[in-house]
Formats: C-alpha cells, structure tokens, sequence
C-alpha cells in the first residue's frame, strides 16, 4: 500500500483505485503490474525482500518441478524400505528422471536394517546387474552413512571411496551440545568421500526439534569442501528450513532436492520439495539434482 501511495494510487481491499476510478486488473500477473512491480509467486509472499526485489524488477527465475533430472537420498528393501532397486528405478523413470541414487542405512544403523560391508558390495552387484539390462534410467550407487558421535563415518574409506555419493546424516546423539554438535558435522561435511549433507538439522516435524548446532559454521564447511546441502522433502523433515537456503545459495552451496523415500509412492515427495525450495528463492541453476545424467556424472567424480 506504502508503494502503491507512492506512484499516486489507493490500494485497499476493494482494489486499485485512481483517485476514485478503480483500475481494472484481470489476474494476479495484471495487479502487480498495475503497481509497477514483477509478479510475486506465491511462495516468496513472505515480506523476506520480495516486495522490494519486485519493484525493482530483481526476482529471481524460481526452479519449476520439470527441472529435476534426478532423484538421490532412496531406501530399499535392503534397509528400511518397501520397494526393489528395479521397483523403484522404473516408477523414478516413469516420473521422468535420468537417474535414481539409491541411499540405504549404513552399517551402525541397526535399527534400520543397515547394510554391513558385505551388504553393500551385493548390493553394488544388483545395481551394475540393473544398469546392464537397458531399462533407460541409471542407478548411482550411494549410502546414507551414519555421522558418528566424533564425526567420523560407517565404514573405511576403501569402500566408501567405492560409492557414487555418500550423504551423511547425524541419526543419533541429539542432546549434544551445540559446540560438540557442530564440531562433530563439519568433520563429517570435511570428509573427501562426503557428497552431501543429510537433514541437517534433524527436526521432525510436530515431533522432535532439531539438534543445537551452529548452522553457519557448517555451512561455511560445506563450502569450503564442496559438499552440498540436502532439503529433505519428506514431509515430516522439510530440513534444511527454507529460511536457510538464501544463506546456502549465496555461498554457491548446491542444494539436492531429496525425497528420503522409502517406497516408490513416495517418491513424489521431491516435487513438494521443489515448493519449499522456491520459498527459499532457489533457481534451477542452484539445485544439484537439475543436472543431466552426463554432468551429474562429472560432478560426483570431481
């Protein structure tokens, strides 16, 4: 209204008003521009700087869902999942993905079923087997690795050099202290197997907080290291918050939009975790699961 005033306009719930002849606005796209201002997705009506950005025509292009080229952070059977290896890849297919990576619990995560050293080479062999057989989706071999109590991960680093990606996830040990807590992920985050960054804060929706951490300083880790930052799109997480990723964004941090599924139903979550991203301000090119097979393939390597 302030900005309305300002260009010799009323606004108020009944419209846009020119002394007393109201403006005639078709849709929304039509208001903002009767007030001089870019359109405004909903997502970013958050009074965080969009009212000001719009003005002067600054906003940014928002990553859309088709984007997405790619699904990580996915559990099987083999851990705490539902749903095969070849299940899972088809319905990703079916969604238009190039790529699927598979994720399962790592060796500590007893309660989860987590995979022993063992475990994960048969499991490499199904996926080589998988991929081998022509289906039009690649599956990348990778592992949600337990972050453990002193920042150190599941497994040598022999095999863990042997993944595509490994995320790593603090799932245990919460009531830490906030210097302990951060100290014990930036060492994680700092580790050269380390890919991404699960769940950052571990928060559970309506059911637990996130731990103390120092979320700056991890993030200034992540990119120093060049590990990228997971938004878990399971609508119990949502974590990292939206209200970080401007934060994430602006140290060129990739953000993976990843569904933490552990069924192929669930997999849909991604796109519900494009909206949360696009609350965040974030752009196609700011996300690491919009890159083609091809270039995903070269990041990982790098």
């Amino acid at each position: 209204r302030a900005h309305a005033e300002s260009r010799g306009l009323k606004l108020n719930e009944y419209g846009i008003f020119i002394g007393s002849e109201r403006v005639n606005v078709q849709d929304e796209n039509a208001f903002y521009h009767a007030l001089g201002m870019a359109y405004i997705p909903p997502e970013l009506r958050e009074n965080t700087g969009e009212i000001e950005a719009a003005i002067g025509y600054r906003l940014p292009v928002l990553v859309e869902p088709g984007d997405l080229k790619g699904i990580f952070h996915v559990h099987t059977i083999m851990s705490d999942g539902s749903d095969t290896i070849e299940a899972l890849a088809l319905r990703a297919k079916d969604m238009g993905m190039e790529y699927l990576g598979i994720a399962d619990h790592s060796a500590s995560a007893t309660y989860a079923n987590g995979l022993t050293a063992d475990r994960v080479k048969k499991q490499w062999d199904e996926i080589d087997a998988f991929n081998d057989g022509g289906y039009g989706i690649h599956v990348l071999k990778g592992i949600e690795s337990d972050i453990l109590g002193d920042g150190s991960l599941d497994y040598d680093d022999t095999l863990l050099a042997g993944f595509d990606f490994v995320i790593a996830s603090v799932h245990s040990g919460f009531s830490m202290s906030e210097e302990d807590m951060t100290m014990r992920i930036v060492q994680a985050v700092s580790h050269p197997a380390v890919t991404m960054l699960g769940h950052p804060t571990g928060r559970l929706l309506l059911g637990r907080e996130g731990y103390k951490v120092d979320m700056e300083t991890v993030l200034d880790a992540c990119a120093e290291h060049g590990t990228v930052v997971e938004l878990n799109a399971n609508p119990h997480r949502l974590d990292i918050d939206w209200r970080y990723l401007r934060s994430v964004s602006g140290r060129g941090i990739p953000v993976s939009i990843n569904p933490d599924s552990h069924s192929a139903d669930t997999l849909s979550f991604v796109f519900s975790g494009v909206g949360i991203a696009r609350k965040g301000w974030l752009r196609k090119e700011d996300v690491f699961n919009t890159a083609s097979y091809d270039s995903m393939r070269e990041m990982l390597k790098k």
